[in-house]
């Protein structure tokens, strides 16, 4: 069983999710609009939160990395989940945000993909990381700018059309390697 380290950041942890997670993890999916620019698909149910986490563990040992849980360090509550997601039609990884509507707008979804990309830059050897936003989603394209990731341009990611921001290597390692 692989160790999933945990990362903390000013406000966040960022931790291996467990089975206990699935009841906060489906009342955030259930939030209005957290889901509003992903494939339409069924309304989630615990079920799916279920499957999530069960995905999220496998996708750890299969690549030695993924996403965590994310939790506020104040009050221990779960918050969503953030990291790094192999997609496996186009060989690449994506970085990738969750969170709970009632922690928008307050810096935590930057927080926790910076201590993601710290993490890639200092332990993993990726030649970069994308974000796949829908366009018309303003507030995680302010988002990926924010962290460094450039437009690239239109694409099609999980049967959408996506702009899709790359943070190559060299840019990432600068950007996000202690010195």
């Amino acid at each position: 069983m692989l160790a999933i380290p945990t990362l903390a950041t000013r406000r966040l942890l960022l931790r291996a999710f467990t089975e206990g997670d699935a009841d906060p993890l489906y009342v955030i999916l259930c939030g209005r609009d957290v889901l509003r620019y992903f494939p339409e698909g069924p309304p989630p149910t615990r079920e799916t939160a279920v499957r999530m986490i069960t995905r999220i563990l496998q996708h750890w040992e299969e690549r030695g990395y993924g996403l965590w849980a994310v939790e506020s360090r104040e009050t221990g509550e779960l918050m969503g989940r953030c990291g790094l997601n192999f997609i496996a039609e186009t060989g690449e990884t994506e970085g990738d945000v969750i969170l709970g509507v009632p922690f928008w707008g307050r810096g935590y979804a930057t927080e926790a993909i910076e201590g993601s990309l710290r993490y890639a830059a200092g332990n993993l050897d990726l030649g970069g990381i994308v974000g796949i936003v829908h366009p018309e989603n303003a507030a995680s394209r302010r988002l990926l700018d924010k962290v460094g990731m450039k437009l690239t341009g239109p694409a099609r990611y999980f049967g959408m059309d996506c702009l899709r921001y790359v943070l190559e290597r060299p840019e990432l390692l600068r950007r996000y390697v202690a010195s």
